[in-house]
């Protein structure tokens, strides 16, 4: 099956609205959109921002294909007249936004989006799903390298995506949050992230005994060899693994628990390889784990020296989604807001300022204290100047993590940092409410 061209990723409703923008003569307005999140799950302090790379190659990329436009006008979508109107629309806005890697926190616009009304509208759905997506995985894996203690992580998840390229987006997120690789070839090859693998319980199978697969395994791979020991049962398969080390002369790299009770298994595994003289051979443990169990783990003194996270890693399994918003705030030259209960949103383009662990949500014209934290990417639908290298992201996120404080980081019941609002945009937002 081929990919989907990108600019059909979108509701049904935005065309719709699309169209009777053109007939109502106002495709063309200025407006301001932001994408934001409205509010923190449980359990979070914090968001780490991911997804930008992919919403800007979206938007410099967005072009709608003859054979888009045909099917819009069979399926009665679109109208003749707009689609000769989306034949030449190019995303030719400004974009602003928090850089990938950044720490945020609820109720900040991630992403400021201005330009023309018809085209402002038309990018929301993709932007809501990259940016929120990429951004909950990020925040996921950020808290996992948290409780790991400095261990190192591997992604494992591809399998348990949902989707292919959710996998690969999330194999990137975990990188920027601190993760030492991935299992996902293709994100290696696509993202430059290191990859790592061991083996299957159906590669122990394949073998007449234990054995003679770690024997198999450590001919074949001596200098990057890591064994699964639990096919059978973990110590016997401990004893095996170190019985083929003998009689291959070759130190394995790992050995991998996927099952049992870790901790108590760890200290036996790591007791058999000791006394075999294989004091160098790290323990990894994998098995649907999380970050609280690992802080369970890591509490306990269990002699685990790295982690492979998979299915809690990519479906971010204790809170599966954020809910993003992207809503219009200012409306040819005029700011606008919703008032509906639970969903107020705030008038006019923003720009959050952080100074000294504080963060304030101004208007874009402002000046106040502190670093703002939108940053021109794109103008006139054009570069401003190239993205930073995945590197750079990911040595954002470790200086910005590592300055929040110890109770924002919390694994359970987490402190946060909500922004407040400048006294010039509560004047505002009270002047409309009114």
């Amino acid at each position: 099956m081929t990919a989907a061209p990108p600019e059909l990723l979108t509701d049904e409703y935005q065309l719709a609205m699309a169209g009777s923008y053109l007939l109502q003569g106002i495709a063309d307005d200025p407006t301001v959109f932001e994408l934001t999140i409205r509010s923190l799950p449980p359990e979070r302090g914090y968001l780490l921002v991911a997804g930008l790379e992919s919403a800007v190659g979206y938007l410099t990329g967005l072009r709608f294909s003859k054979e888009s436009l045909a099917y819009l006008q069979r399926a009665g979508i679109c109208t003749g007249d707009t689609c000769r109107a989306l034949a030449e629309l190019r995303f030719d806005g400004d974009l602003d936004a928090v850089p990938e890697g950044t720490v945020a926190f609820a109720g900040e616009p991630l992403l400021r989006v201005s330009g023309r009304r018809i085209v402002c509208q038309l990018v929301e759905s993709f932007l809501l799903n990259q940016v929120c997506f990429q951004t909950l995985v990020a925040s996921k894996a950020a808290r996992m390298v948290a409780a790991a203690g400095g261990r190192p992580l591997v992604d494992f998840g591809f399998r348990r995506a949902h989707g292919a390229e959710a996998g690969l987006w999330a194999a990137r997120s975990a990188w920027i949050a601190g993760f030492a690789g991935t299992a996902t070839v293709a994100a290696g090859q696509r993202f430059g992230i290191p990859t790592s693998g061991t083996m299957a319980h159906s590669y122990v199978l394949a073998f007449p005994s234990e054995v003679e697969a770690f024997r198999a395994f450590l001919r074949d791979w001596p200098e990057r060899s890591t064994l699964l020991i639990d096919t059978y049962e973990p110590l016997a398969g401990t004893r095996a693994a170190a019985e083929a080390a003998r009689l291959e002369g070759v130190t394995p790299q790992a050995v991998r628990i996927d099952s049992g009770e870790l901790g108590k298994v760890a200290r036996g595994v790591r007791a058999i390889l000791d006394d075999a003289g294989l004091g160098a051979t790290r323990i990894v443990a994998s098995g649907d784990l999380d970050e609280y169990r690992i802080a369970e783990l890591v509490a306990a003194g269990a002699p685990i020296d790295g982690y492979g996270l998979g299915t809690r890693l990519v479906t971010s399994y204790d809170v599966p989604a954020l809910v993003g918003a992207y809503k219009l705030t200012q409306s040819a030259g005029r700011p606008v807001m919703k008032t509906s209960a639970e969903k107020l949103t705030l008038p006019g383009a923003h720009q959050v300022f952080r100074s000294g662990g504080e963060d304030v949500i101004g208007l874009e014209e402002e000046t106040l204290p502190g670093v703002p934290l939108l940053r021109p990417v794109l103008r006139a639908g054009a570069l401003v100047e190239q993205l930073p290298a995945l590197d750079e992201i990911r040595a954002r996120a470790a200086a910005e993590l590592a300055a929040l404080p110890p109770d924002v980081r919390a694994i359970q019941h987490p402190a946060t940092l909500p922004p407040r609002l400048s006294p010039q945009l509560t004047e505002l937002r009270e002047s409309l409410i009114r």
